[in-house]
Order: C-alpha cells, then sequence, then structure tokens
C-alpha cells in the first residue's frame, strides 16, 4: 500500500470538503479504493500506486477550477471527477474568461476591466519586468495585487513581497503615536485593502505570519535578493533615483516585478527629482521591460473621479 500527503495550498478546506465533509464524500465516491483522510489542509491518500495517480490528476483539475472560479460545487465535482479528454477542456473554459485574473472571497470577480488594465495583464506573461503609470483610480495597484495572488496561488512563485516608499504626503510622520509598524502601517493600507478581496483573512493572517506575503516599505529591501518572487513597488513616484535603482537591482531568479506610480502627485521635496520618471527614461526600451500607461478612461472609481483629475489637468 502506497501513501500520499497532499498540502492543500491557497484555499479554504472547507471550500474543498464540504460542510461535513460532504464534498469530501462525493470525491470518495469516485475511489473506492482509496483511503482519504482530510485534517486541515492536510490530506492523506492510501491505496495503490495507480489509484493515487489517477486521484492526483483529478484533485489537480479540482483545485484548478476552484482558484480559476472561487467556487467548487458538488455538480462541478461530479462533472469533473466523472468527464475525461474533451469534456474536461471545456469545463475548465467555461471556469475562466479571458479577462477574469483571480477569484476572491466569496466568489467576487477580479477582472482586469480597461483596455489598459488588459494590456498590463498580456504584458506580464511577455515580461518579466512591468511599469504600470497613471492616475489615481486607475486600478493599477489593485490589477498588480490581483496578477500576484494569481502567480501564488499557481505556484509560479513562493512569495508576494509589496513596498512602498514611506513618504509623507502632507503630513509628519515623525509625530504620528505607536511604534515603527503602527506608523508605518497607514501607507501600506492600500495594499492590505487589495489582498483582503483576494484571501481569506484566516489565511492571509497565515501568509503574513509566515512571510509568504510580505509588506514592508521600501528602505526594507535594501541587502536583499528577491528570488521565486512577486514583487510590487507601489507609489514608485515617490522613490529617489538611488532608491529606484536599488530597488530594481534586488530582481532574482524566477521574479516578476511590477512598479506602479502616478507621476501627477510626487510628494518628494521640491528639488528632489523622482526615481520613477528616470527610470521610465532609462529602461523603455530595454527588453524584458513593458512600459503602460494608463490614462482617464480606466479610472474605476466613482464617476466624479475622472472628472476631478480632468479638472486639476486642465488648470
Amino acid at each position: 500500500m502506497t501513501e500520499k500527503l497532499f498540502t492543500l495550498d491557497s484555499v479554504d478546506p472547507v471550500d474543498i470538503y464540504g460542510i461535513n465533509d460532504i464534498k469530501l464524500n462525493i470525491i470518495k465516491k469516485y475511489f473506492p479504493k482509496l483511503k482519504l483522510i482530510a485534517r486541515g489542509y492536510s490530506l492523506k491518500v492510501m491505496g495503490e500506486t495507480k489509484e493515487i495517480e489517477l486521484f492526483t490528476k483529478k484533485l489537480d483539475l479540482l483545485l484548478e477550477h476552484y482558484h480559476k472560479t472561487g467556487l467548487l460545487t458538488d455538480t462541478v465535482i461530479e462533472r469533473l471527477l466523472g468527464q475525461t479528454g474533451d469534456n474536461l477542456i471545456e469545463s475548465k473554459e467555461e471556469a475562466g474568461g479571458t479577462d477574469i485574473i483571480v477569484f476572491g472571497n466569496n466568489g467576487l470577480v477580479i477582472k482586469a476591466r480597461t483596455e489598459n488594465q488588459k494590456k498590463m495583464v498580456s504584458a506580464l506573461i511577455k515580461n518579466d519586468m512591468l511599469f504600470a503609470i497613471g492616475p489615481a483610480g486607475t486600478g493599477k495597484t489593485y490589477t498588480a495585487v490581483a496578477l500576484a495572488v494569481k502567480a501564488l496561488k499557481n505556484k509560479e512563485v513562493k512569495r508576494i513581497i509589496l513596498t512602498r516608499p514611506a513618504v509623507e504626503a502632507g503630513e509628519n510622520l515623525g509625530f504620528l503615536p505607536g511604534d515603527l509598524k503602527e506608523k508605518l502601517d497607514p501607507y501600506m493600507q492600500p495594499l492590505y485593502d487589495a489582498l483582503s478581496d483576494m484571501v481569506p483573512n484566516d489565511k492571509l493572517n497565515q501568509y503574513i505570519e509566515n512571510r509568504v506575503i510580505q509588506i514592508a516599505p521600501l528602505a526594507f529591501m535594501r541587502g536583499r535578493t528577491l528570488d521565486n518572487a512577486f514583487v510590487i513597488l507601489d507609489e514608485a513616484q515617490n522613490t529617489t533615483e538611488s532608491q529606484m535603482k536599488m530597488f530594481l537591482t534586488r530582481m532574482g531568479a524566477n521574479a516578476k516585478f511590477i512598479v506602479t506610480g502616478d507621476v501627477t502627485q510626487v510628494d518628494l521635496p521640491s528639488k528632489q527629482p523622482s526615481g520613477l520618471l528616470q527610470a521610465v527614461r532609462l529602461l523603455k526600451k530595454v527588453e524584458g521591460i513593458a512600459m503602460i500607461e494608463l490614462d482617464n478612461s480606466d479610472v474605476i472609481r466613482h464617476k466624479l473621479v475622472r472628472s476631478i483629475i480632468e479638472k486639476y489637468e486642465s488648470k
């Protein structure tokens, strides 16, 4: 008898096993020769080698569907475990839309909603580094985080690293109450907000505790080599030229980098040039680096945001 242990990463076990193991019992029905023991994120399978190999393939199909749709119903389990060949290919197409990036909590569909967001998605397939530049509300950060979560769920990377420069936007960081983490957390809040839409809260806390997801100020990146990672630098217009060079040269093996920024909202001292502007100028023709510019047509916040941006641009 052979034994194999599966670890169900990036899922809520209840979504796979069902309440009171209802879904797990359906799966067991298709593998009567195997013994399945589920405990939290672990699933132990015992039986003949050939049966376990078949079970592995079928479990991959179930998890693939779950990652694409955020749901795994009894009907889907019956269909995927009972179908083969072309029918399985068709069901995969049903599961994912071409614009869907990832499915978030409670089946939330997170997709590229504008043409330039779609360009971000396609550009990252062909390139390892992407600059996404545009005004507030264009979904730069949200799309970038969604792509990072997708890469983690698909096991394309081992960790997500999200960073921002802790630059004061008209406020004095030193006078904020609390320790260093409490002072810096408000700067990181937009990243937490995006993640909370896409990863269950208990799983997100576990990822952060285990450093699978790391959220830190840009200064904490110095001296690191970021390999097997999906790394996002947000609010990059507030990096200095030396900070930007430091960040970009952290890139290690099997890494994806996205740099997002709004060149109209630079909060650096007046005589301090933005590292984002220099990087765009120097790197725009480098192979493997993509530059996507978002504009007012990509604004997906309240309809007034687009009008506000246009008025400020025309003053």
